[in-house]
């Protein structure tokens, strides 16, 4: 339902801003596990997705000659504050709103627990995410295709296998991980901890 998803994407916003309260201004500027952004793009990037309508998504494209990498730092530089607490304020205005760009809703899912490790690893804050919502997530990206950001062709030359949950997506030689590190792996992040690389 999407009631539930809702419920799910407003719980992990709130927790990463607990997180966020307790971190030092200076390690802002830590860099993420998002190649090329600083934890505090992410920030300003989850931000902006939280503001992004449909119409505004297909406006910002127009926009940015549909670059979707050229709309993605427009909107951090956008959302990105003069100062941590400025831009900390700004994510717990959007805490709980339910905008989406035109994508399903699992999507936002991915999108706060992989931005979420992306903050989280580089500053050593762990987090206990709810299986149900790592799981989702996981097989979202599993069926999507990697020109939408997610890994379904990977996925025709691996199998992974979460040890924490009853799933197992794929074809190929058997990765397997928690389902944490599975996501995070199949969605590009390097150095997880789940002792192999995963194909591209």
């Amino acid at each position: 339902m999407k009631t539930d998803i809702w419920a799910m994407v407003h719980a992990e916003r709130a927790a990463l801003i607990d997180d966020l309260t307790a971190v030092e201004d200076c390690r802002w500027e830590t860099p993420s596990l998002c190649e090329g952004w600083t934890v505090h793009d992410v920030v300003a990037h989850l931000i902006d997705t939280a503001r992004t309508t449909r119409v505004r998504f297909i406006a910002g494209m127009v926009r940015a000659r549909m670059d979707f990498d050229r709309q993605n730092a427009r909107g951090v530089v956008r959302e990105r504050g003069d100062h941590p607490q400025e831009t900390l304020a700004r994510l717990r205005l959007v805490r709980g709103r339910t905008a989406t760009p035109p994508a399903p809703l699992d999507s936002r899912l991915v999108e706060e627990v992989v931005h979420g490790e992306d903050i989280r690893r580089p500053l050593g804050i762990g987090r206990d995410y709810p299986l149900e919502v790592v799981v989702r997530a996981l097989r979202y990206q599993a069926r999507t295709p990697a020109a939408l950001g997610g890994a379904r062709e990977v996925l025709k030359r691996v199998r992974v296998t979460a040890v924490d949950a009853d799933l197992s997506i794929g074809d190929g030689r058997e990765v397997r991980g928690t389902a944490l590190e599975l996501l995070l792996g199949i969605s590009g992040r390097r150095g997880v901890s789940w002792g192999t690389t995963m194909p591209r």
